[in-house]
């Protein structure tokens, strides 16, 4: 039985699965659309098709883990069914991470103003780098497979109880939780550190323009100011996300408690929704295109109000 408070966290979560859905699948609809109207897409809208439909398939998961976990813990540790979500958790967490340190590395890169002449070379060859880094991906993949998920989900089989984990020593656990996720990591920390350098650029930019303002507004400082808060936004929900997975791997040390277990899951899922939401009203293309579909649904509610006797 649910307390209060489980089931108050259960109906945000599930709010935002709904929102993290609907967002992810717009931005995915939106630029397939586009793709098959131009029969091209740029690199910026393949990264931002990617990380939209890895997003999509991560939440599914998540949800599907969850309550499977929380309402059927006997069918969750039984056949096949943690392996594959497993493995399926594996290729899609990794996935949205690596689109979304691409999406930064991009910008980085696109917007950034740096004199350095490793940058400068960075900058003339985008997609060389993206490409390079997508080995990484693949590299990050092949490594967790066969080394880290087959001996965790073999010792679950062996003992096959809500309390398998009691079995396995907490320091040997997190030890395989830390190699499992040593790629997310890695690119966590590339990313922050991007978003660092062009925040900093921004920063500067915008100051050296303050200085030389002549009293008229100038509207490349507004963009770059809406750049710097995006940017913001964007590294707290992805703090956020990782407070909430490292949650969810501490879940394993403590057996079959709830709420712990809500908490994470309700954690994490602020990353998917919010980050989406940010990238639809900062596209102006995403923003247009969501105000277009919104309008007849405004409409179509205006005039049911006004039929209400």
């Amino acid at each position: 039985m649910l307390s209060v408070v489980e089931g108050l966290l259960i109906f945000v979560a599930v709010s935002e699965s709904v929102l993290g859905i609907l967002g992810n699948g717009f931005i995915g609809v939106v630029s397939c659309i586009d793709f098959v109207k131009s029969k091209k897409i740029s690199t910026v809208s393949l990264i931002l098709t990617g990380l939209a439909s890895s997003r999509f398939c991560l939440i599914w998961i998540i949800i599907t883990n969850t309550y499977v976990r929380m309402f059927f813990p006997d069918i969750y540790l039984s056949g096949n069914l943690i392996q594959y979500i497993a493995y399926l958790w594996i290729i899609m967490n990794q996935s949205s991470v690596w689109f979304a340190t691409s999406l930064s590395i991009f910008y980085f890169l696109k917007i950034a103003n740096y004199s350095h002449c490793i940058f400068l070379w960075l900058k003339g060859h985008i997609n060389r780098v993206l490409l390079l880094f997508m080995g990484c991906l693949f590299i990050s993949w092949l490594f967790a497979f066969p080394s880290i998920v087959k001996p965790v989900i073999n010792n679950i089989m062996k003992n096959r109880s809500t309390t398998w984990l009691i079995s396995m020593h907490k320091s040997e656990y997190l030890t395989n939780q830390i190699l499992l996720n040593i790629g997310v990591i890695l690119f966590f920390v590339l990313c922050l550190i991007t978003c660092f350098l062009l925040i900093t650029s921004l920063w500067r930019h915008n100051r050296k323009m303050r200085l030389s303002a002549t009293g008229f507004r100038d509207p490349s400082t507004e963009a770059h100011v809406k750049a710097m808060k995006i940017l913001v936004s964007f590294i707290i929900l992805f703090i956020l996300y990782f407070i909430g997975t490292a949650i969810q791997i501490s879940v394993g040390t403590i057996p079959e408690n709830k709420l712990l277990l809500i908490v994470g899951i309700t954690t994490r899922l602020l990353y998917p929704w919010g980050h989406s939401l940010i990238l639809i009203l900062g596209n102006r293309k995403l923003k247009q295109d969501s105000l277009r579909v919104l309008k007849p649904l405004k409409c179509w509610e205006k005039a049911k109000f006004l039929r209400i006797p």
